[in-house]
């Protein structure tokens, strides 16, 4: 895309570079972005509906803002619908890191919904998760041998949480975790909007050989309401190739292998 001017973008190129840029900045304006692609602010307010009406952005008087706080009163189904194709794209990119024969760990999510599906031709896996919605996915899968963490239910997203959750993650241990996050920061760490989840997914971390933060690029940079560990504790971070640079960067210097899909 860098090759192309802004101004000769088609519509679907243009929404992406819309929906990038709210992403990084978290709100734009109509004129900003008319005069940044040098068109109308009529064509402008329908790329923001089109938008709005993918959930991602929410329209305000003159401009738009992210949909993160938004995002949190979605239902699971809605976020699956959220950045499909960016998480499908990271489930495909994320399922060529395990090995038949491995032990995986994987949290709640929707993108890790769409990685139990790229697992189905794997041979011989461990899957250890606190998700009934990736417990479920899997059920077909004859190759998957599925460990469901009992516990509190949250039954809007999907998950079990709760002491006695935590206390049975501490009998296994496993080759790697399969963690999505709503956040990804270089500053303020990994988090989620899910606090009841997040000593769940700490304990993920402390018993996994290897951890593989999942998070599409208007997850990177952000921080949301729970934190659950710094990013020293990530060994590999798989996201879009539209994430933020700088933010990238840094993970990158620190020792992080990042994938961008």
């Amino acid at each position: 895309m860098d090759e192309i001017r802004l101004d000769e973008l088609d519509m679907e190129q243009r929404r992406k570079k819309i929906a990038e840029l709210i992403a990084q900045q978290g709100k734009v304006k109509v004129a900003g972005l008319s005069k940044l692609f040098g068109i109308s602010e009529v064509t402008i307010r329908n790329d923001l509906s089109g938008l709005e009406s993918e959930g991602l952005l929410e329209r305000t008087h003159g401009g738009a803002i992210s949909t993160h706080r938004m995002y949190y009163n979605m239902s699971l189904k809605e976020r699956m619908k959220t950045n499909e194709a960016e998480k499908k794209s990271i489930a495909l990119r994320t399922a060529s890191l395990i090995l038949d024969g491995d032990t995986v760990m994987i949290n709640s999510g929707s993108t890790t919904i769409f990685v139990i599906r790229e697992l189905k031709n794997h041979k011989n896996l461990t899957v250890v998760t606190n998700s009934l919605s990736v417990a479920e996915e899997a059920i077909p899968f004859k190759n998957i041998h599925i460990i469901l963490i009992g516990g509190n239910m949250d039954a809007q997203y999907q998950f079990t949480y709760g002491d006695d959750t935590v206390h049975q993650l501490g009998r296994y241990k496993a080759d790697k975790l399969i963690l999505s996050a709503d956040g990804v920061s270089f500053e303020d760490g990994i988090s989620t909007y899910h606090h009841l989840e997040a000593e769940v997914n700490r304990q993920m971390i402390a018993r996994v050989n290897k951890t593989i933060v999942v998070a599409d690029y208007t997850k990177i940079g952000m921080a949301s309401f729970a934190y659950i560990d710094s990013i020293d504790s990530i060994d590999t971070l798989v996201t879009n190739k539209e994430a933020n640079a700088e933010e990238i960067g840094q993970m990158a210097e620190k020792g992080i292998e990042v994938k961008l899909v």
